[in-house]
């Protein structure tokens, strides 16, 4: 009897140990990994994405290439993987793809893309994107893009790390996170549409997109403050993804949220300009992220020197909670507005 009872209690204790192995971990405080993300290791990835070796980043060149071996090299090194499905970090997108609609002689060129897999809902997806292709190399001067989009590219890179932080210490997201740097932005949102007509996981599976897009300086209409960012489509298809980005944004970020650009009459069209809208077209949710137009727009003064290294974090660290909430909430944003 006391050789059974013994045992019993052996069972006993290690089925509560399975059992306390599988209890979800709390994730309902996304701070210790938000403060993660600094000014000093977005402005040193970002003084490298926005040098004059990568030479503006041009879509398809030597310069473009060379960077997107340092963002592969970064998510190896913070043991980010490439997706499920994927044979490596690239999507390859043919030059006649590029090309077919205006046919500006192209090159082959690639869209990169790195995945945290969720805990619990690994099917479903959540896109954070960003363009790292710039405009190149103009009557021998160099177009560095540091805010356009070097901001938005290096972003991306210290909220996987972040995410990729979360997961070792068991707090994990529990939808998948894909991190989606496209290519081909500045000649027509190419990169970003090539995705959503080829994409890895099913757009039904896709939740919502995050784009970030110019997100280092700030514009005239903002002169004596950085603490802001201007939130541009989070409403046009769901009430859900809009009063996620203000309710994360009051939590922890307090940044003025500007959604003047957000009105659909607004002459500039920004919702349409950058490349979560080839998500929009599809009916996913998508909020993107923007400082506004400077005098350095697409000039070759778009250098890293020039950016608010505390606005940039702010801005990160808002998008990063955004996702976090995201990827760990019960159910996915309710489209319901078309």
């Amino acid at each position: 009897m006391k050789k059974i009872i013994i045992l019993l209690l052996i069972a006993s204790a290690f089925s509560c140990k399975n059992t306390q192995g599988v209890v979800a971990k709390d994730n309902s405080d996304p701070t210790k990994y938000m403060n993660t993300i600094t000014a000093k290791d977005l402005k040193k990835h970002l003084y490298i994405v926005a040098s004059d070796e990568m030479e503006g980043r041009e879509t398809g060149s030597k310069g473009q290439k060379k960077a997107g071996v340092y963002l592969i090299d970064q998510y190896k090194k913070d043991k980010v993987p490439f997706p499920k499905g994927a044979t490596d970090y690239y999507q390859h997108i043919p030059a006649s793809y590029l090309n077919a609609k205006r046919n500006q002689n192209l090159p082959d060129s690639e869209n990169i893309w790195a995945y945290i897999e969720g805990s619990e809902k690994p099917d479903e997806v959540l896109v954070i994107s960003a363009h790292y292709d710039h405009v190149g190399v103009k009557n021998g001067e160099v177009y560095n893009g540091a805010d356009d989009d070097g901001s938005g590219t290096v972003a991306l890179l210290e909220m996987a790390q972040a995410f990729a932080k979360a997961k070792k210490q068991g707090h994990g997201p529990k939808r998948s996170i894909l991190f989606l740097h496209v290519t081909g932005e500045e000649h027509g949102l190419h990169g970003s549409r090539f995705y959503s007509e080829n994409p890895l996981f099913p757009i039904a599976n896709t939740i919502t997109d995050i784009n970030i897009d110019m997100i280092g300086r700030r514009d005239v209409e903002h002169a004596k403050s950085n603490n802001y960012v201007y939130v541009i489509g989070a409403d046009r298809l769901s009430s859900d993804l809009h009063n996620i980005v203000v309710a994360q944004n009051e939590k922890y970020t307090k940044l003025d949220l500007d959604f003047k650009f957000n009105d659909p009459k607004d002459p500039n069209h920004f919702y349409e300009r950058s490349d979560h809208y080839n998500f929009a077209k599809l009916g996913i949710p998508a909020v993107f992220f923007f400082n506004g137009v400077h005098e350095d727009y697409h000039q070759k003064g778009d250098e890293p020197q020039k950016i608010e290294y505390d606005a940039l974090t702010k801005r990160t660290q808002l998008a990063f909670v955004i996702a976090w909430d995201l990827a760990n909430r019960d159910n996915r944003p309710v489209v319901d507005k078309k």
